[in-house]
């Protein structure tokens, strides 16, 4: 007998969906009303804003204001339930998914969010030495590893060991690896500059490694332009058309050449979570789901993939990012088509995504705003940056405390998270 035939009768259909990211949990509010019953499945108990995780990385912000509890967030939701596990897996013909805790769960619906990990290319043993940054682990083991760098190098009596120590890697020239770029040099210049004896933190060396050939590739050739130059106003070296060959403990060989480090961050490419293989499906590239139009997967009406897990191609033919304004577009796109099918109305029209432009910031009073009608650039694309940032925050407790730090930082350069805490992580 299957787990499912032995659960009770439901007088209303059960919509599933796993991850509480930004796809995920938008579903799941916009279902809020709609005669369903709701069950997130998630491994952690909290949402998180993951555009900010870089400021937990290098000590700008703590964790808590990046991050909302879930059941916070949905308590008043009365027709949704919250599970803390993991799907680690799909049974299509059941109508089940898979817990690591418990069991099998039915669903007359399914959305899965699932996400994405960094993808390292088939090289098993970078990831200790080169950590990625997608979850608050993550951004706290980083945090340590950038701070136990000074202090190691503010003891340590040997120039070439300093020198390794006080050198910081960064791995792709994307949005994040720009963004960590340009906080970690305001952390060295500014936050730490005053606070060491025997070392000058100004003397740090940052390096932001790209295999193409320029910085931000997803955004118009000026704005890159100006993020490269205000990088290297800020003492980033820029290490463009240039290829990761190996990751160890001393460093990296990048084009031949060997770059001692103490701290690599990888911030390159990723691959989406293995939805495509638990539902036996056709996998894009970095293992996406390929999609219907109305996001669901072809031959599953009822199973829909959305956010870095589905493969959605635009008006011209190219992949969506995997951008949080997508998934929230997404996932409310999915409710309403899962409400409409629940009460008998016409189902909405194949899922189109509104560009509502890209942010990114670079450092101090300076980014990039890639608008639909507009090009920003410098201190007012990063007040823009600022406004949207905040108001995208689940809670008024972290909107609130994320300002607050922020206009801190901004007025006396201070970083008030600049906590070594826990463990080495095992490898």
């Amino acid at each position: 007998m299957s787990a499912a035939s032995t659960e009770p009768t439901r007088s209303s259909p059960r919509v599933v969906i796993v991850g509480a990211g930004f796809g995920g949990l938008t579903a799941a509010q916009h279902l809020a009303h709609t005669p369903v019953e709701v069950v997130l499945i998630d491994r952690h108990n909290y949402h998180l804003f993951q555009p900010l995780l870089y400021q937990v990385a290098t000590a700008a912000l703590s964790p808590a204001d990046i991050a909302a509890p879930i059941r916070h967030v949905l308590r008043q939701q009365k027709n949704t339930t919250m599970l803390l596990d993991e799907v680690v897996g799909v049974d299509a013909a059941a109508r089940q998914v898979e817990l690591r805790e418990g069991g099998a769960l039915g669903f007359d619906y399914l959305i899965l969010a699932t996400g994405s990990v960094y993808s390292y290319f088939g090289h098993a043993d970078w990831p200790r030495h080169a950590p990625g940054l997608k979850s608050i682990d993550d951004a706290t083991d980083i945090r340590r590893r950038i701070l136990l760098a000074f202090e190691k190098a503010e003891t340590t009596h040997d120039a070439d060991a300093q020198q390794r120590l006080m050198t910081f890697i960064l791995v792709g020239a994307g949005p994040t690896g720009v963004e960590m770029a340009g906080a970690l040099a305001e952390l060295a210049r500014a936050a730490l500059a005053e606070d060491f004896r025997r070392i000058n933190p100004r003397a740090a060396r940052i390096l932001l490694i790209e295999a193409g050939p320029k910085v931000l590739a997803g955004f118009p050739q000026k704005l890159a332009d100006f993020a490269a130059d205000s990088l290297r106003r800020m003492g980033v070296e820029l290490l463009l058309d240039t290829t990761i060959e190996a990751i160890d403990a001393e460093g990296v060989i990048a084009n031949g050449k060997r770059i001692a480090s103490a701290t690599v961050v990888w911030c390159a490419g990723v691959e989406a979570t293995p939805a495509a293989r638990w539902l036996g499906a056709e996998a894009g590239r970095g293992g996406t789901v390929k999609v219907a139009p109305d996001l669901s997967v072809p031959g599953h009406a009822d199973i829909f993939v959305i956010g870095d897990a589905a493969l959605v191609l635009d008006r011209h033919g190219k992949p969506l990012p995997g951008v949080a304004p997508v998934a929230k577009q997404e996932g409310r796109y999915v409710a309403k088509l899962i409400a409409a099918r629940v009460m008998g109305a016409p189902t909405a029209r194949p899922f189109r995504y509104r560009d509502q432009g890209a942010l990114a910031t670079i450092g101090r009073s300076s980014a990039i705003a890639d608008l639909p009608f507009i090009k920003l650039t410098g201190w007012l694309a990063w007040v823009l940056w600022g406004i949207v940032h905040i108001y995208f925050l689940i809670g008024f407790r972290n909107r609130l405390s994320v300002f607050v730090n922020w206009a801190w930082a901004w007025l006396t350069y201070a970083r008030g998270a600049r906590l070594i805490t826990g463990e080495k992580r095992a490898d």
